[in-house]
C-alpha cells in the first residue's frame, strides 16, 4: 500500500514535505512533468497529464491512497472516475472545479488567454521590473516564501508551457467533459477538503460535488489554499483519521 501525493500548478513536490513528516505510512510525492522536472512534448493537455499520472500510479505498490492539491486534486478525481487503478481512497481540495456552474478564477482565465499569458510568463521568467513573482501571486493564499522562491527559480519555458497547456485544456470547467465519467459515486471512498479561508474557495460547490461523488467533506477553517503549509499538523491529523476509518483493503479494480 502506498500514499501518493500529487502537487498542483505551479508547484513542486516540496509542497508536501512538512505534512509527509507527520504521516507514519509509506508515502510518495509525485513530480508533475514540467514543474521543475523535464516535460515531454506529448504532454499537451490535461488528458495527457492524466495518462501520465495513471502510468506513474501503476508502478507503485497498491492499493493506493491518493491525495491531490489544486491541479493534483483534479487529476486525482480523473483517475478515480476514468482509470482502472487500484485505488483504496482519494482526497482532493478542489472538488468545486467539477461543479457544472464553476467559473475559473481570474488568474486561470488570464492563463487561458493569448498573448497576455505568454507575455506575463515571459516577464516573470526574465524578472522584468514591476512583474509579480510567484510569491506575490500566491503568498496571499498561504504559499510559503521558501516554496515560492523554489518555484520562481524553476520557472522556465517548460513550466510556462505546462501551465498554459493545462489551463487551456480545462475550459470552461472539468464538468464540461471529464464530468460525464463522474456521473455516479466513486467506487473508492473519497474526502473533499474545503479550506474556507481561501478567497477562491467555493464551499457550497465543494459540498455538492462531494455528495454527488459519495465523498466525505471536511471544512478547514482558518487556512487558505495552502493548508498543508499553514497547518501541516491539522492536515496530517485529518488524513490519518480518514485512512484509519477505511477497510484495510478496498481497492478499485
Amino acid at each position: 500500500m502506498t500514499i501518493a501525493f500529487i502537487h498542483g500548478v505551479p508547484e513542486t513536490p516540496s509542497l508536501w514535505n512538512d505534512l509527509r513528516k507527520r504521516i507514519d505510512l509509506p508515502t510518495a510525492a509525485l513530480w508533475i512533468p514540467g514543474f521543475g522536472s523535464p516535460r515531454a512534448a506529448h504532454l499537451a493537455d490535461k488528458d495527457a497529464y492524466a495518462d501520465w499520472l495513471a502510468d506513474e500510479l501503476r508502478a507503485l505498490d497498491g492499493p493506493i491512497d491518493l491525495v491531490g492539491h489544486d491541479w493534483g486534486g483534479h487529476l486525482v478525481m480523473r483517475i478515480v472516475s476514468a482509470y482502472d487503478i487500484p485505488v483504496r481512497s482519494w482526497v482532493t481540495d478542489v472538488a468545486h472545479g467539477w461543479h457544472p456552474d464553476y467559473q475559473w478564477h481570474e488568474m486561470a482565465t488570464l492563463f487561458q488567454e493569448s498573448p497576455k499569458a505568454e507575455q506575463l510568463l515571459a516577464a516573470m521568467r526574465t524578472r522584468v521590473p514591476g512583474t509579480p513573482t510567484i510569491g506575490d501571486l500566491l503568498g496571499p493564499r498561504g504559499m510559503s516564501a521558501d516554496l515560492a522562491a523554489e518555484i520562481d527559480a524553476a520557472l522556465d519555458e517548460d513550466m510556462s508551457a505546462a501551465v498554459l497547456a493545462l489551463y487551456r485544456s480545462a475550459w470552461p470547467n472539468f464538468h464540461a467533459d471529464w464530468g460525464k465519467d463522474f456521473d455516479r459515486p466513486a467506487a473508492a471512498p473519497g474526502l473533499a477538503l474545503v479550506p474556507t479561508g481561501d478567497p477562491m474557495a467555493r464551499p457550497a460547490m465543494d459540498r455538492a460535488v462531494a455528495a454527488h461523488t459519495g465523498a466525505q467533506e471536511v471544512e478547514l477553517d482558518g487556512v487558505s489554499h495552502y493548508w498543508m503549509l499553514q497547518d501541516p499538523e491539522r492536515g496530517a491529523d485529518i488524513l490519518n483519521r480518514f485512512w484509519r476509518s477505511l477497510p484495510a483493503q478496498n481497492p478499485t479494480l
